[in-house]
This record gives C-alpha cells, structure tokens and sequence, in this order.
C-alpha cells in the first residue's frame, strides 16, 4: 500500500536538546492505547512523532493530525521504516501483531518499545528476545505498573532482605468492565470485543491483565519456580458470539504459585469484580516484616510493617520516590545507550508464565517452569 502522506527524510537525528538529541518516533496502531503513548512522549524533550501506522487511513490521518501535525501517515509498516526517517517504534497493536510487526521493526534497526503481552506465546516472545539483541537495538515491553513508585520501592525493600525470608504473597487484578458499564458498554466496543475472542488473538484476562499482575508479584519476590492455574469463560452470563466475535477467551484466573525462594503464592484476575474499576493489590509477607500495596489508594505509597511494628501487627505509611515512566525509560536508554527495563528478555519470562497458566488449566496439575 502507499503512504498516504509522504515526507522527506530529514537530518533531524543528529541535532540535539538540552537533554540530549532528537528522537524521532513512529507509533504503529492507531487505537485507544495509542494515545496514551503519543500523549507520554509527546511531554518528553526532543522527541517527535514522525510518522503513525493503521491498516485503517482514516483512522492514521486522524491519530497524526491529533498528535503529530506533520507525521507521515502509512497503512503498510514494511514501506514506513524503508521511507520514514525513525529512530524508534511504539508498537501498540492487538497482541497476535506484537511478534510479527516487531521482528520488522528489529529486522530494520530501530529501537522498539512493544506493547504487552509481548507475543501470544513464548516461543514467539523468545524469538523476539533474542532478535532483539543480536541486532543491539534498545527493545522494552510495556508492563507499565512498572511505573508506580510504590512497587519500585517494595522491590528495593525485599531485595535488600528488610523482609527476611519471603514466605508468602497475594496478587490481585481486578476489572468490572463485563458486569458494568464504568469503562463503557463492551458490547458495542470492538476494543472491548477482540478482548474476548480468541479468534481475534486474545488470551483472555490472563493475557490481557494477568500478564501486569504476574509481573506485579514477581518482580520484587523473584523468579517462579511452578504455577498452577485455572481459567474460566463465563458463556452462560456474556453469551457465545456476538457479531464477529466468538466469546471463548478466559474472564478469570486464579493461581497459585511457588517462588524459586520457595515462598508461595496466590495471584488472581478476573472481568467481572464489580465494584472494581482497574485495581490492583500485593501484599508480601517476610519473617521479618511485611508489605503491602493498593493502587487504588496510591501510585506511590506503600504500608509496611517492619521492626517493632510485627510484634504489634501495626501498619506505616511509606511515600515512595517518584520514578521515571517507560517512555521516559524508553528514550533514555536510546539517547544512553544503555539496555532499558523491562526488557524483551523479561517479556518473553512473563510470557512462559502465561503458556503455564494455559497448559497447567488444561493438565489440571501445576506445572514446572
């Protein structure tokens, strides 16, 4: 397909800011999460979104207009990184592209930052991690709770030992949007729609959510050791189909999880936890003290009860730093060259999780990772 509004390649790339040089953009997908990356960048120094990709044009022109003013605009990703002068890709397309499109983008030297899940399986994950570093271009994935501060510090908490020994954690991820209407109706939403179907290249809430709540726990406790795990579509309350879209992926999982450190687990999601916007809660619980984190509360406070405190089971408030977002992450680690988190690598270790999950739910038995 043409580009539909061709620009000149510019020099641009060579030219600096007071925070380091110019970074031209491409943002590939064009859907309600496009936004919010073009909006993120769009407050970072020197960075400019050059061009914008959707197999629907309309759709590009009017990301590109809202965004970029003079982005180029194309339906065809191959003719976008032979003709547009980028440095750097945000892949924000439906999960089945993530490996397909981004292999292209490696393949073609740019520095990539890819939405989760990184692949729809770990095979795919991997190859794309080990793509990625072959051609040394900065590669992240969007687990963007990354970003709270609360649970950077949770991880600087354990990982110190102010803890103890892990013993034992709770993960939660719950959403509302299939029992009310707080996100708007899904029924008539195809970016609620494709959610739901696995024709469509979804996993369901394992993949779409669980995926941030698996890597919510583990990043502070560590690596998994085996994770058992059940998935449930609830047909009989959402229907089969509706239109184009087969209903049939996941709408809850719950699991249950042993930590390399042999600490266990119990970490669950689920569609349908009405009263619940977008909440997510960790609470790690050590020999020697504890902590826990609401988002619903706060990005960046976390309770803790350490010292004396365990002897009395009595909670404090700890405010967290404020730490840099992905995007921020993202471009530095470009102008520094020096590798980003997280990383392709630590995609494609949530992935394996994930094929985990759906292998163990059809076993019926936990399953070693």
């Amino acid at each position: 397909m043409k580009n539909i509004s061709p620009k000149k390649k510019s020099a641009s790339t060579k030219t600096s800011t007071k925070r380091g040089r110019i970074i031209r953009l491409a943002i590939v997908g064009a859907g309600g999460m496009a936004n919010a990356h073009a909006e993120a960048f769009r407050k970072i120094s020197g960075v400019v979104l050059a061009a914008v990709c959707d197999v629907d044009a309309q759709r590009a022109q009017e990301f590109a207009a809202k965004h970029g003013g003079t982005a180029a605009v194309f339906t065809d990703l191959g003719k976008l990184l032979r003709e547009a002068d980028v440095d750097a890709v945000s892949n924000v397309t439906p999960d089945k592209l993530h490996a397909p499109l981004s292999l292209q983008v490696i393949a073609a030297g740019k520095h990539i930052l890819c939405e989760k899940p990184l692949a729809t399986n770990h095979a795919d994950a991997t190859r794309m991690a080990r793509a990625a570093q072959k051609a040394g271009v900065i590669n992240m994935v969007n687990l963007s709770y990354r970003n709270a501060p609360a649970l950077q510090k949770a991880a600087q908490l354990v990982q110190a030992g102010k803890l103890g020994e892990i013993v034992h954690v709770e993960a939660s991820y719950r959403q509302s949007w299939l029992s009310s209407k707080v996100w708007g109706d899904w029924k008539t939403t195809p970016a609620w729609l494709w959610r739901l179907s696995t024709k469509h290249g979804s996993h369901g809430v394992l993949g779409d959510v669980g995926v941030h709540i698996l890597d919510f726990a583990s990043f502070p406790v560590g690596p998994v050791r085996s994770i058992q795990s059940r998935l449930k579509t609830f047909t009989a309350l959402k229907g089969k189909r509706l239109g184009e879209y087969p209903l049939d992926a996941n709408d809850s999982a719950i699991m249950q999880v042993e930590f390399a450190n042999g600490a266990l687990g119990v970490i669950h999601t689920t569609r349908w936890a009405t009263g619940h916007a977008n909440s997510l809660y960790l609470q790690i619980h050590g020999t020697k003290g504890a902590l826990r984190i609401d988002l619903d509360r706060s990005m960046d406070e976390l309770e803790v009860c350490l010292g004396a405190d365990i002897h009395k089971a009595a909670w404090k408030t700890l405010k967290a730093p404020k730490t840099p977002n992905i995007y921020q992450r993202f471009i530095t680690a470009i102008r520094s060259n020096t590798p980003g988190k997280p990383d392709f690598a630590r995609g494609a270790e949530v992935q394996k999780l994930l094929d985990a999950c759906i292998k163990s739910n059809h076993l019926g038995k936990a399953v070693k990772i």
